[in-house]
Protein backbone atom coordinates (compact mmCIF):
# COMPACT_ATOMS: atom_id res chain seq x y z
CA UNK A 1 0.00 0.00 0.00
CA UNK A 2 1.38 3.59 -1.22
CA UNK A 3 1.01 6.84 -1.13
CA UNK A 4 -1.18 6.81 1.74
CA UNK A 5 -3.11 9.75 3.08
CA UNK A 6 -1.56 10.59 6.77
CA UNK A 7 -4.82 9.23 8.40
CA UNK A 8 -4.84 5.70 6.69
CA UNK A 9 -0.99 5.43 7.28
CA UNK A 10 -1.78 5.73 11.01
CA UNK A 11 -4.58 3.05 10.30
CA UNK A 12 -1.99 0.71 8.31
CA UNK A 13 0.77 1.37 11.08
CA UNK A 14 -1.83 0.31 13.86
CA UNK A 15 -2.90 -2.79 11.49
CA UNK A 16 0.58 -4.23 11.43
CA UNK A 17 1.32 -4.15 15.16
CA UNK A 18 -2.09 -5.80 16.09
CA UNK A 19 -1.23 -8.07 13.19
CA UNK A 20 2.36 -8.86 14.65
CA UNK A 21 0.30 -10.30 17.75
CA UNK A 22 -0.88 -13.40 16.05
CA UNK A 23 0.60 -16.58 16.64
CA UNK A 24 0.36 -19.74 14.15
CA UNK A 25 -2.53 -21.96 15.20
CA UNK A 26 -4.51 -19.21 16.55
CA UNK A 27 -8.43 -18.50 16.54
CA UNK A 28 -8.68 -14.55 15.44
CA UNK A 29 -12.19 -12.54 14.90
CA UNK A 30 -11.63 -10.41 12.00
CA UNK A 31 -13.37 -6.61 12.84
CA UNK A 32 -14.99 -4.40 10.49
CA UNK A 33 -14.47 -0.52 8.95
CA UNK A 34 -12.02 0.88 6.89
CA UNK A 35 -9.09 0.21 9.40
CA UNK A 36 -9.80 -3.38 9.65
CA UNK A 37 -9.69 -3.80 5.78
CA UNK A 38 -6.11 -2.57 6.39
CA UNK A 39 -5.59 -5.23 9.22
CA UNK A 40 -6.97 -7.97 6.89
CA UNK A 41 -4.60 -7.06 4.17
CA UNK A 42 -1.97 -7.22 6.33
CA UNK A 43 -2.78 -10.35 7.41
CA UNK A 44 -3.26 -12.11 4.27
CA UNK A 45 0.15 -10.97 3.89
CA UNK A 46 1.54 -12.71 6.85
CA UNK A 47 -0.68 -16.37 6.27
CA UNK A 48 0.74 -15.93 1.97
CA UNK A 49 4.43 -15.17 3.51
CA UNK A 50 4.89 -17.31 6.72
CA UNK A 51 2.35 -20.51 6.15
CA UNK A 52 0.27 -18.98 9.19
CA UNK A 53 -2.34 -21.82 9.90
CA UNK A 54 -5.08 -19.51 11.67
CA UNK A 55 -9.05 -20.57 12.18
CA UNK A 56 -10.58 -16.87 11.32
CA UNK A 57 -14.55 -15.26 11.99
CA UNK A 58 -15.14 -12.27 10.01
CA UNK A 59 -17.50 -9.60 12.19
CA UNK A 60 -19.52 -8.50 8.78
CA UNK A 61 -20.59 -10.16 5.15
CA UNK A 62 -17.81 -6.94 4.22
CA UNK A 63 -14.88 -8.33 5.98
CA UNK A 64 -15.84 -11.95 4.97
CA UNK A 65 -15.97 -11.17 1.34
CA UNK A 66 -12.62 -8.87 1.32
CA UNK A 67 -10.91 -12.06 3.44
CA UNK A 68 -12.11 -14.62 1.11
CA UNK A 69 -10.49 -12.34 -1.85
CA UNK A 70 -7.29 -11.98 -0.47
CA UNK A 71 -7.16 -16.22 -0.04
CA UNK A 72 -8.19 -16.15 3.47
CA UNK A 73 -10.61 -18.98 4.94
CA UNK A 74 -13.49 -17.77 6.75
CA UNK A 75 -15.35 -19.88 8.83
CA UNK A 76 -18.73 -19.17 11.08
CA UNK A 77 -18.12 -18.34 14.56
CA UNK A 78 -20.32 -21.48 16.11
CA UNK A 79 -17.67 -23.69 14.73
CA UNK A 80 -14.38 -22.14 15.88
CA UNK A 81 -16.19 -22.00 19.31
CA UNK A 82 -14.02 -19.01 21.10
CA UNK A 83 -11.51 -17.39 19.71
CA UNK A 84 -7.53 -16.33 21.37
CA UNK A 85 -8.12 -13.22 19.77
CA UNK A 86 -10.62 -10.02 18.19
CA UNK A 87 -8.40 -7.14 16.44
CA UNK A 88 -11.14 -4.36 15.50
CA UNK A 89 -11.70 -0.39 14.76
CA UNK A 90 -13.41 1.52 16.96
CA UNK A 91 -14.76 5.13 16.46
CA UNK A 92 -13.75 6.76 19.87
CA UNK A 93 -11.50 5.39 22.48
CA UNK A 94 -11.72 6.94 25.66
CA UNK A 95 -8.84 6.82 28.23
CA UNK A 96 -10.56 4.16 29.98
CA UNK A 97 -10.61 2.25 26.41
CA UNK A 98 -14.55 2.29 26.71
CA UNK A 99 -15.58 2.49 23.18
CA UNK A 100 -18.41 3.33 20.58
CA UNK A 101 -18.42 1.28 17.34
CA UNK A 102 -20.97 1.15 14.86
CA UNK A 103 -20.02 3.54 12.13
CA UNK A 104 -20.38 0.62 9.55
CA UNK A 105 -23.27 -0.68 11.00
CA UNK A 106 -21.71 -3.99 12.06
CA UNK A 107 -21.54 -3.73 15.99
CA UNK A 108 -24.07 -6.28 16.59
CA UNK A 109 -21.92 -8.98 15.36
CA UNK A 110 -18.63 -7.29 16.45
CA UNK A 111 -20.15 -7.42 19.93
CA UNK A 112 -20.62 -11.10 20.05
CA UNK A 113 -17.82 -11.57 18.35
CA UNK A 114 -15.39 -9.59 21.06
CA UNK A 115 -17.36 -11.16 24.02
CA UNK A 116 -16.37 -15.13 22.55
CA UNK A 117 -12.59 -13.40 23.06
CA UNK A 118 -9.84 -13.92 25.00
CA UNK A 119 -8.61 -10.31 23.90
CA UNK A 120 -9.99 -7.80 22.14
CA UNK A 121 -7.54 -5.52 21.02
CA UNK A 122 -8.66 -1.87 19.08
CA UNK A 123 -6.60 -0.71 16.29
CA UNK A 124 -7.20 3.28 15.45
CA UNK A 125 -5.60 6.55 14.12
CA UNK A 126 -5.07 9.53 16.68
CA UNK A 127 -8.65 10.91 15.94
CA UNK A 128 -10.43 8.27 17.95
CA UNK A 129 -9.18 8.72 20.68
CA UNK A 130 -11.30 11.10 22.74
CA UNK A 131 -12.03 12.05 26.66
CA UNK A 132 -15.46 11.43 26.84
CA UNK A 133 -17.53 9.25 24.77
CA UNK A 134 -20.58 10.87 22.44
CA UNK A 135 -19.39 13.46 19.92
CA UNK A 136 -19.70 10.28 17.14
CA UNK A 137 -22.95 9.20 16.78
CA UNK A 138 -23.97 6.46 18.74
CA UNK A 139 -26.07 3.45 16.78
CA UNK A 140 -28.92 1.67 18.57
CA UNK A 141 -29.46 -1.12 16.02
CA UNK A 142 -33.69 -2.11 16.26
CA UNK A 143 -35.77 -4.60 14.46
CA UNK A 144 -37.99 -3.63 12.19
CA UNK A 145 -41.28 -4.58 13.92
CA UNK A 146 -42.80 -1.34 16.07
CA UNK A 147 -39.78 0.31 15.90
CA UNK A 148 -40.84 3.74 15.93
CA UNK A 149 -42.48 2.51 19.05
CA UNK A 150 -39.27 1.09 20.30
CA UNK A 151 -37.30 4.96 18.92
CA UNK A 152 -40.27 6.46 21.41
CA UNK A 153 -38.46 4.39 24.42
CA UNK A 154 -35.28 5.60 23.38
CA UNK A 155 -36.30 9.40 23.74
CA UNK A 156 -37.96 8.72 27.07
CA UNK A 157 -34.77 7.02 27.90
CA UNK A 158 -32.60 9.89 26.96
CA UNK A 159 -35.17 12.54 28.83
CA UNK A 160 -34.45 10.66 31.81
CA UNK A 161 -30.52 10.36 31.56
CA UNK A 162 -30.65 14.01 30.72
CA UNK A 163 -29.45 13.64 27.65
CA UNK A 164 -29.17 15.97 24.90
CA UNK A 165 -29.79 14.98 21.62
CA UNK A 166 -29.91 16.50 18.19
CA UNK A 167 -32.79 14.79 15.64
CA UNK A 168 -32.72 11.12 16.65
CA UNK A 169 -31.51 9.76 12.56
CA UNK A 170 -32.64 6.78 10.96
CA UNK A 171 -29.46 5.45 9.53
CA UNK A 172 -29.75 5.94 5.21
CA UNK A 173 -27.47 4.34 2.57
CA UNK A 174 -27.84 5.75 -1.06
CA UNK A 175 -31.52 7.42 -0.12
CA UNK A 176 -33.06 4.03 1.62
CA UNK A 177 -33.26 2.94 5.17
CA UNK A 178 -29.69 0.86 6.02
CA UNK A 179 -30.47 -2.60 6.84
CA UNK A 180 -28.09 -4.25 8.86
CA UNK A 181 -26.33 -7.60 7.93
CA UNK A 182 -29.29 -9.02 10.51
CA UNK A 183 -32.26 -7.28 8.11
CA UNK A 184 -32.25 -4.77 11.09
CA UNK A 185 -32.67 -1.02 11.15
CA UNK A 186 -30.08 1.64 12.84
CA UNK A 187 -31.15 4.58 14.88
CA UNK A 188 -27.56 7.16 14.92
CA UNK A 189 -27.92 9.42 18.95
CA UNK A 190 -26.45 12.48 18.12
CA UNK A 191 -25.44 13.04 22.32
CA UNK A 192 -22.55 15.30 22.03
CA UNK A 193 -20.95 13.54 25.36
CA UNK A 194 -22.30 10.84 27.37
CA UNK A 195 -21.33 11.41 30.90
CA UNK A 196 -22.73 8.03 32.53
CA UNK A 197 -21.87 5.49 30.06
CA UNK A 198 -23.43 2.52 32.04
CA UNK A 199 -26.45 4.10 32.50
CA UNK A 200 -27.18 4.65 29.31
CA UNK A 201 -25.79 1.13 28.16
CA UNK A 202 -28.47 -0.58 30.96
CA UNK A 203 -30.70 1.40 29.89
CA UNK A 204 -30.96 0.66 26.05
CA UNK A 205 -30.27 -2.96 26.58
CA UNK A 206 -33.85 -2.97 28.43
CA UNK A 207 -35.93 -1.88 25.73
CA UNK A 208 -38.17 -4.22 23.80
CA UNK A 209 -36.83 -3.49 20.46
CA UNK A 210 -33.30 -2.84 20.61
CA UNK A 211 -31.13 -5.49 19.70
CA UNK A 212 -27.83 -3.67 20.39
CA UNK A 213 -26.17 -0.47 20.77
CA UNK A 214 -23.07 0.37 19.87
CA UNK A 215 -21.31 0.95 23.66
CA UNK A 216 -18.68 -1.48 24.33
CA UNK A 217 -17.85 -1.17 27.88
CA UNK A 218 -14.75 -2.94 29.61
CA UNK A 219 -13.92 -5.10 26.60
CA UNK A 220 -11.42 -3.70 25.00
CA UNK A 221 -7.29 -5.11 26.19
CA UNK A 222 -5.59 -2.91 24.45
CA UNK A 223 -5.66 -0.22 21.58
CA UNK A 224 -2.76 0.74 19.31
CA UNK A 225 -3.04 3.96 18.46
CA UNK A 226 -0.78 4.26 14.92
CA UNK A 227 0.70 7.56 13.28
CA UNK A 228 1.28 8.58 10.29
CA UNK A 229 4.97 7.96 10.83
CA UNK A 230 3.98 4.51 11.37
CA UNK A 231 4.79 4.42 15.04
CA UNK A 232 2.38 3.18 17.54
CA UNK A 233 1.10 4.05 20.92
CA UNK A 234 0.03 1.01 23.04
CA UNK A 235 -3.01 2.13 25.35
CA UNK A 236 -3.45 -0.74 28.02
CA UNK A 237 -6.97 -0.89 29.84
CA UNK A 238 -6.66 0.78 33.58
CA UNK A 239 -6.70 -2.52 36.06
CA UNK A 240 -9.78 -2.44 38.39
CA UNK A 241 -9.27 -2.14 42.26
CA UNK A 242 -11.82 -3.84 44.14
Amino acid sequence: MTDLSPSDAAKDAAARAAVALVRDGMRVGLGTGSTAVFMVHRLAERVRAEGLRLRLAATSRATCDLARQLGLTIEDLDDIGWLDLTIDGADEIDPDLNLIKGGGGAHLREKITAAASDRMVVIADPGKVVETLGAFHLPVEVIPFGWQTTRAHVQRLLESLDLTQRPMLTRQRDGRDFVTDEGNMILDLSLEAIPDCRALSNGLSAIPGVVEHGLFLGMCDLALIGSPDGGVIELARPEVVE
